[in-house]
């Protein structure tokens, strides 16, 4: 059962890049965009992850930190933050627990072929832990993303 708004987040997140174990405590006090995608170094995700850089003042001034979220190893991820010059996190999902939790791991078709993969979804969370806000796959907008999330 996917979690949506209302719901509230797990206090365990997942392992970052460093191997460093993140937690909602961690952002006590603090808004999360907590977003979910396929794969590092692919054109929309990459797209989607520049699009959180570049506006990452003006989401730190409303409050939100960032934690992106996919099943790419933590090797992936160091190698993704250090090409992007990325200023947050990435949690290695390897068991797909999280994306479990949260209901981003379903079926997908390309080319008619049917396949289980990561949907991008994107999770805003209040000081709380609660969700507020959900910008679900269809929503999604790579390359505008972070103005989703500002309302711009």
């Amino acid at each position: 059962m996917a979690l949506q708004v209302g719901d509230k987040a797990p206090s365990v997140l997942g392992m970052n890049q460093d191997g460093k174990e993140i937690k909602l405590a961690d952002y006590a006090g603090k808004k999360l965009v907590l977003y979910f995608y396929p794969r590092d170094n692919t054109p929309g995700c990459t797209a989607e992850a520049c699009s959180l850089r570049d506006n990452y003042d003006d989401l730190r001034k409303q409050g939100y930190e960032v934690i992106g979220v996919s099943t790419d190893s933590a090797s992936s991820h160091q190698k993704f933050i250090a090409k992007q010059n990325l200023p947050f996190n990435l949690i290695a999902d390897t068991d797909k627990k999280l994306s479990e939790t949260f209901g981003t791991w379903g079926e997908k078709s390309l080319y008619g072929k049917q396949y289980f993969g990561m949907l991008r979804t994107t999770f805003l969370i209040d000081e709380t832990g609660t969700i507020t806000r959900v910008i679900l796959p269809k929503e999604v907008n790579t390359k505008e993303h972070a103005g989703q999330i500002l309302n711009k």
